[in-house]
């Protein structure tokens, strides 16, 4: 019973929260980008917010996330099987929302605050929503998730940070095939739990998902502003 409460108070002080989670590659921060330059809202960007887990994660809490950064690159992903590296995913087991709604609940509340999350799964938001399309998981087709990250890490130097002095076409051969896992498991628990699930295949313009998204989250109209640069 305290766990429930605690969830409504959890909801009721996150109401002006949107949340954009779901698969690698799937262009959230380019959506996210988008509706903040359209709405007045802050965005949350969990990518950069991670650089600060770090100092805050424990090997108790967080023993995943923790085994991670104590690894080096290439023990990350050399010598591992997709269905290895998923089950080792810290955000599979919980680890790292709690920071996530730490961060959220520190920030201003006079906006709408979107997160940008690739790590929130499912099951962790649902029971903070105060409506089901409060949250938004976009999901890639194998193809567009394959040619965002190839564009991706065709810069050496960023696929050097992510996975070390491994095989680079090795290692995103693995990192897809870990992704597939992750969007399976995406996939199951929204249909689980309700929750909209957005294929991404490249057939709509940003645009107009940014617009299907501004619907669902229940962002109003975009400022007169907003709407005269469209139509110019």
């Amino acid at each position: 019973m305290a766990a429930e409460h605690h969830a409504v108070d959890l909801a009721r002080r996150l109401s002006h929260v949107r949340w954009i989670a779901g698969g690698t590659g799937s262009g959230k921060s380019t959506l996210a980008q988008a509706l903040a330059e359209r709405y007045d809202v802050l965005i949350y960007d969990g990518d950069r917010a991670e650089r600060d887990y770090v100092r805050r994660c424990t090997a108790e809490k967080q023993p995943h996330l923790w085994a991670l950064l104590k690894a080096p690159l290439a023990q990350k992903w050399n010598g591992r099987s997709a269905q290895e590296v998923f089950e080792l995913m810290p955000s599979l087991h919980g680890e790292t929302f709690g920071f996530v709604v730490d961060d959220l609940l520190a920030m201003p509340t006079e906006r709408p605050v979107l997160v940008d999350d690739f790590r929130t799964l499912p099951r962790e938001v649902a029971p903070l929503l105060a409506w089901p399309e409060q949250a938004a998981f976009l999901l890639p087709t194998p193809q567009f998730r394959d040619r965002a990250l190839r564009t991706r890490f065709a810069d050496a130097a960023r696929a050097r940070a992510n996975w070390g002095d491994s095989d680079h076409n090795e290692a995103l051969a693995l990192r897809l095939a870990r992704d597939e896992l992750w969007d399976a498991e995406v996939r199951r628990q929204g249909a689980e739990l309700h929750l909209p699930v957005v294929t991404i295949d490249g057939s709509r313009d940003v645009l107009d998902l940014a617009d299907d998204l501004a619907a669902r989250f229940r962002l109003g109209r975009p400022p007169l502003s907003s709407r005269r640069t469209q139509r110019s």
